[in-house]
């Protein structure tokens, strides 16, 4: 929409102009070396460090810096510029359209069932991705090992690859192996779960690691299985970091466009590909709708990762 080129757009185009073409390959190509180098930093700066007490005792309280008038002015002048951008200048447009288009904006029939598909196949993910990602949080944190880093590496380089390669390449898998699938619900969430479980991952890990491994010792003395002491034990101190992961997959499945439009079955029609398809035909007033609702979806899961992120901090 903006005309800036970017890896996806030019993937895009490549395909576009010549179905899995050496070009595209090539783009997608550069863009997993660059996750995998990523990835190996990050390894090698996480380290083994530890992020649960071993005892009782009470959490770090941060202490505040205290800036002086002028840092303090320029800081608060900064935060307001920031929030203006990004949810002034949206909002006064989104209002805009609505004003100008006013009760005739809202009566389009296929919105309220995009708004429905969007719920059901952003809640299924959600939850698909994020049962996905308990074991590999567990053995992330508690077993580490240069297998399970080369598993989750995997993850993180099938993220970063844009969607519409992910999308593509189920398309061609579907089409040649396994037919029926094709543009089927399973489809588009193994799309979904391929391309956001890292996100998920992220969450739980940090959840994980936040639960001492003493406290699932001592249930096990206490008579636990090893199962009942996870389920009762880490996987209620990870609880906020997996409703986390939650929000943030339920987020990026709503706002998800190219494997949507490639892989969802025939009819289905969510918020993205509404507002896609409304301002490719540049009825702006018609996709106004579709995005104040992505914006009111997004408020409930926002305030629930700032409660998450204030919890984490100790605050």
């Amino acid at each position: 929409m903006l005309r800036f080129d970017t890896f996806t757009t030019a993937i895009f185009d490549q395909f576009q102009s010549s179905f899995n073409g050496p070009a595209a390959n090539m783009l997608a190509g550069v863009l997993a070396l660059c996750c995998l180098a990523l990835l190996c930093l990050e390894s090698a700066t996480r380290g083994k460090a530890r992020y649960a007490r071993l005892g009782a005792g009470s959490a770090r309280q941060a202490v505040p810096a205290r800036l002086g008038r002028c840092w303090m002015l320029a800081a608060l002048l900064l935060c307001l510029c920031t929030a203006a951008l990004t949810l002034g200048v949206p909002l006064i447009t989104l209002g805009r359209w609505l004003w100008i288009g006013g009760r005739e904006a809202w009566q389009n029939e296929a919105l309220w069932p995009a708004l429905q598909q969007t719920l059901l196949l952003g809640a299924a993910g959600a939850v698909l991705t994020v049962l996905a990602a308990v074991p590999q949080a567990w053995l992330s944190v508690r077993a580490p090992s240069r297998l399970q880093r080369l598993q989750e590496g995997c993850n993180y380089v099938t993220s970063a690859l844009p969607g519409i390669v992910t999308a593509l390449a189920l398309v061609t898998i579907t089409i040649n192996f396994a037919r029926p699938l094709y543009q089927t619900v399973a489809t588009i969430l193994l799309a979904y779960l391929l391309m956001f479980l890292p996100r998920a991952l992220v969450s739980l890990r940090a959840g994980i690691a936040q639960a001492p491994a003493e406290l699932e010792n001592a249930a096990r003395s206490l008579g636990s299985t090893p199962g009942q002491a996870l389920r009762r034990i880490t996987l209620r101190l990870a609880a906020p970091g997996g409703a986390a992961g939650l929000a943030m997959v339920f987020l990026a499945i709503s706002n998800e466009l190219t494997a949507t439009l490639l892989l969802a079955p025939n009819g289905t029609r969510t918020l993205a590909t509404g507002f896609w398809a409304m301002t490719s035909e540049i009825d702006y007033i018609a996709a106004a709708p579709y995005a104040l609702l992505m914006v009111l979806l997004s408020l409930p899961l926002t305030w629930l990762l700032h409660n998450y992120s204030k919890r984490t901090a100790g605050r």
